[in-house]
């Protein structure tokens, strides 16, 4: 969430390059994992029947788009029309929740999208599959996804059940070093003189982080959290009357991330304060009374617990 122009979307729609290839099941619209039988679609199911395993290929992490105009129909899927007017039979057409399955869905300004598509959205992102059962077809297929939005709070806040739902929070705001500004002013100039070039230029860096994500994600199944530290996150959520548990729950994965990024197999008292802000300042209760930001009361919080240095206090 952040202030209008400040590059959020363009920040998420580059995930689609950023991120390694994942394998995924030759020829399935849902993109299933062939190492994961227990998630399979039931085409993937039924070509499994028999076989040893099923053809598998590369292909990139998707990013799906939904717009704030779309349909039920065209976010859950819906009946074939051109198929049942020219063959006559009823077959499913997938929507963008078959398309983002294993993958990033990402609404932009999310604080305006409608009140049935965040009701949608949210019994898909808990059961982590997609039914439809409308004009005689009933079909069931894996949607597991990574929810991203971005908006502006100006323009509306979003509502209390899907805001929990958000892993992290960041909030963007407008650079105010006058070289940075220049600085993006030049890229976006040459990038729009030539996209080729600029990607080119680039490339190395993207490779490198491109790599250190694909080495994170084969360690972080490695990467242990001490109790001592578990009962530092348990501390910070209850000094800051965080309700529930989700809380504890994110900056534990968050937290693990971050370590199997930079190549440890340990999380440090350092990686706690990195992703506590982010993990926690949309889960605060409001007070309207209060001027603090809530971004300011967990580092205050966290001076308590952990000292600047990343050492537990």
């Amino acid at each position: 969430m952040g202030h209008r122009g400040t590059g959020k979307s363009t920040a998420v729609r580059a995930l689609a390059e950023l991120l390694p290839p994942i394998r995924k099941v030759k020829g399935c619209l849902y993109g299933c994992d062939p190492d994961n039988a227990a998630e399979h679609c039931s085409e993937c199911a039924a070509r499994l029947n028999g076989r040893a395993r099923l053809p598998v290929q590369l292909g990139p992490v998707p990013v799906v788009d939904l717009p704030l105009g779309a349909t039920e129909d065209r976010v859950c899927g819906t009946l074939d029309i051109e198929r049942a007017l020219t063959r006559g039979e009823k077959a499913f057409e997938p929507g963008l929740l078959a398309r983002a399955n294993r993958g990033f869905l990402y609404i932009d300004e999310v604080n305006l999208l409608e009140h049935y598509l965040v009701d949608l959205l949210l019994d898909v992102a808990a059961s982590g599959r997609n039914i439809v059962e409308r004009e005689g077809i009933s079909v069931s297929h894996p949607a597991r996804f990574v929810l991203v939005g971005s908006g502006n709070p100006e323009e509306g806040e979003l509502r209390p059940q899907l805001l929990d739902r958000f892993g992290l929070h960041c909030r963007i705001t407008t650079i105010q070093d006058i070289e940075a500004r220049v600085e993006i002013v030049k890229r976006r100039e040459r990038f729009e003189r030539d996209p080729a070039a600029f990607r080119q230029e680039w490339e190395p860096e993207q490779d490198e982080l491109r790599a250190r994500i694909g080495r994170a994600r084969r360690l972080v199944r490695d990467v242990t959290v001490s109790d001592e530290l578990l009962v530092r996150i348990a501390e910070l959520c209850l000094r800051l009357g965080v309700d529930g548990h989700r809380g504890e729950l994110t900056i534990l994965r968050a937290a693990k991330a971050q370590a199997a990024l930079e190549g440890r197999r340990d999380v440090a008292p350092a990686d706690l304060r990195r992703v506590a802000v982010m993990a926690l300042r949309h889960r605060l209760r409001r007070d309207p009374l209060t001027e603090i930001d809530a971004g300011a009361r967990i580092e205050k919080a966290l001076d308590r617990i952990v000292d600047r240095n990343g050492a537990a206090a």
